[in-house]
C-alpha cells in the first residue's frame, strides 16, 4: 500500500480516508422549486464536461417520485473548478423561466463542440409520465447563459436515457460533428442515434444500429481519427455492449458484447444499474467501467471493473480497480470516470469517483452512503489510495423514486487542466421533513499515491444483507 502507516492501510481498505480541506466538496447548486408535486429540495444525477479551463455540469432539480424533475440545473466554472456560476435551463418545463412545453425534464448530459464553440446540454422532455423528446440546450458564451432547447427527435411513444458527445479533434474527418444516443422503450429499448454538424442547431434523422440493437445508457466517444464508439448497457442489464460508426454517424454497426455482468444487488433500496461510464484518451483508447461483483467470493459486493478497447470491437477482459481488498466487504457502485485527453497509453491519467457502503450487508436504516475517489497516472496499471469526498449519508435523506432512493443513475468526473473535477449529489439530514440533497464538486490532484493529512472514519454497525434486485427488460431509468 505504497508504504503507508498501518492505521492508514486499514482505513484505506474500507475506502474511508478523508481528503484534505483544499479538495473538500463544495456546494455548487440548490433546488429552488417548491411546486407541491416534486420533492423539494433535491438535486440528482449530474453529468460534466470540461474544455480548457471551463467545466459545465448539469443535473436534475426537484425530483418527482415517478420520474423526471422540475427542471435541469447547470453550474459552470471558468477557472477549472475553483468558483462556480449556477442557473436553470429556460423554456423547458412549466416550472422554468420562461416556461416551456414539458411537464418535467430528465437525463441531463453535457458536451462541447470546439469547432462551433458551443456548449450543449442534452435532456429528455417528459409529458404524461414518459419521455416525449430528446432535447439540446445551447450556450455560446462559455456556459453562462442558455437558449431554448432544440428538439433532436420527438415521439408519441417513450424515449429514455439520452447522451451527447462531440468530435473535437481538428484533424478528424468529422471534426465538429456532435452525436446523441438514446433508446425507445416501446421498441424494446431500441438504440437510436442522431448527428448534428452545425453546433446542435439541427439534427439528422434518427438511426438504428445495423442489427436494430437494444440497450440503454449508450455513451458516444469520438476517437481522434473520427470513429465513434458507443459503450452501453444491454436491455436486460446483463451485458456491457458496444457499437460504432466510421462515417460520421451516417450508419452504425451491429452491437457486440464487451463483457457479461455479475452484479451484487445494492442494499437499502438504493436505485442503481450497472450502466457504463466511458471515456477516451488522447490516442483513442476507450475505457469503460461499471459495478460488478465477479471478483468477490459469492458475489457478496461490487467492485468497479474496467475494460478497454482501441477499436470498439475487441475489448480486454474486465479487471477490478483495486480500491480495497476483495475481502473488505465494501460495496462500490455508480462510477463516474474521467480520462485526461492530453494523456494516453501507459501514462494515461484516469480519475474515478463512485459511491460506496463500508459494508455491503446493511439495510435502508443502517446503510452509510459515501462518495469515494481514486486516480491513476499509468493508464490504470496502479491506483491511488482511496479518498472519501463526502458522507456518510442516510438513505432516508435521499430523494425517493419508484425504483428506490436516488443520487443518480450516473455521476461524473472531468479533467480541467491537471486536476480532476467530480460533481456528485450529497444529502444532508432533513430539517422539518424537508430534503437537503444538492450538487457538490471537488477539485483533486491525480496521482497513484495520495498522502494528505487524513483521519480514520469508523465502520458503523451493520445488519444482514438485503435481497438482490432482479433485472428485467424495458428498464426505465428516468
Amino acid at each position: 500500500m505504497h508504504g503507508l502507516p498501518r492505521f492508514l492501510i486499514c482505513a484505506s481498505a474500507l475506502g474511508l480516508l478523508t481528503a484534505d480541506p483544499a479538495s473538500a466538496a463544495k456546494r455548487i447548486s440548490t433546488d429552488p422549486y417548491t411546486n407541491p408535486d416534486s420533492q423539494h429540495a433535491t438535486q440528482v444525477e449530474p453529468d460534466t464536461f470540461a474544455f480548457g479551463a471551463t467545466v459545465v455540469s448539469a443535473f436534475q432539480t426537484g425530483r418527482f417520485f415517478d420520474g423526471g424533475a422540475s427542471n435541469v440545473g447547470w453550474a459552470t466554472s471558468q477557472d477549472r473548478g475553483k468558483t462556480w456560476v449556477k442557473g436553470f435551463l429556460p423554456s423547458t418545463t412549466v416550472n422554468s423561466t420562461p416556461p416551456g412545453p414539458y411537464d418535467r425534464l430528465s437525463d441531463p448530459t453535457v458536451a462541447y463542440d470546439a469547432k462551433h464553440q458551443v456548449w450543449l446540454i442534452s435532456t429528455l422532455g417528459i409529458d404524461n409520465g414518459s419521455g416525449k423528446a430528446v432535447l439540446v440546450s445551447r450556450s455560446t458564451d462559455g456556459g453562462l447563459t442558455w437558449g431554448a432547447p432544440v428538439a433532436v427527435s420527438t415521439t408519441t411513444g417513450f424515449y429514455d436515457k439520452n447522451w451527447i458527445a462531440c468530435d473535437n479533434t481538428q484533424t478528424s474527418p468529422h471534426y465538429g460533428n456532435c452525436y446523441t444516443t438514446w433508446d425507445d422503450v416501446n421498441l424494446g429499448d431500441r438504440l437510436l442515434n442522431s448527428t448534428s454538424s452545425d453546433g446542435g442547431l439541427t439534427w439528422g434523422a434518427k438511426k438504428t444500429t445495423a442489427n436494430s440493437g437494444t440497450g440503454l445508457g449508450g455513451q458516444p466517444l469520438a476517437q481522434p481519427g473520427g470513429k465513434v464508439i458507443v459503450p452501453a448497457l444491454s436491455a436486460f442489464a446483463d451485458r456491457i455492449i458496444a457499437y460504432n460508426s466510421t462515417d460520421g454517424g451516417n450508419s452504425w454497426s451491429s452491437t457486440i458484447t464487451v463483457a457479461t455482468i455479475s452484479e451484487h444487488g445494492v442494499a437499502g433500496d438504493l436505485r442503481t444499474l450497472p450502466l457504463p461510464s466511458a471515456e477516451v484518451d488522447g490516442a483513442g483508447k476507450v475505457y469503460a467501467v461499471w459495478q460488478d461483483c465477479r471478483f468477490r467470493s459469492g458475489c457478496s459486493s461490487n467492485d468497479i471493473v474496467m475494460s478497454t478497447s482501441t477499436n470498439g470491437t475487441t475489448w480486454t477482459s474486465p479487471v477490478r480497480i483495486p480500491i480495497d481488498s476483495t475481502s473488505s466487504g465494501v460495496d462500490h457502485f455508480i462510477p463516474g470516470l474521467a480520462v485526461d485527453k492530453k494523456s494516453s497509453g501507459s501514462t494515461a491519467r484516469l480519475a474515478l469517483t463512485y459511491y460506496f457502503y463500508p459494508n455491503a450487508s446493511c439495510t435502508q436504516s443502517t446503510c452509510q452512503l459515501s462518495v469515494g475517489f481514486v486516480s491513476s497516472i499509468d493508464g490504470g496499471a496502479s491506483w491511488s489510495v482511496p479518498l472519501t469526498l463526502a458522507g456518510p449519508m442516510k438513505l432516508t435523506d435521499l430523494a425517493d423514486t419508484s425504483q428506490g432512493v436516488m443520487v443518480g443513475d450516473y455521476i461524473s468526473t472531468s479533467f480541467a487542466g491537471a486536476k480532476a473535477v467530480p460533481v456528485f449529489a450529497v444529502a444532508k439530514p432533513k430539517s422539518g421533513g424537508v430534503f437537503d440533497e444538492a450538487m457538490y464538486a471537488s477539485k483533486l490532484r491525480v496521482t497513484t499515491q495520495q498522502l494528505y493529512p487524513l483521519r480514520v472514519a469508523h465502520d458503523p454497525v451493520l445488519s444482514p444483507q438485503g435481497d438482490k434486485v432482479e433485472r428485467t427488460r424495458h428498464i426505465v431509468t428516468r
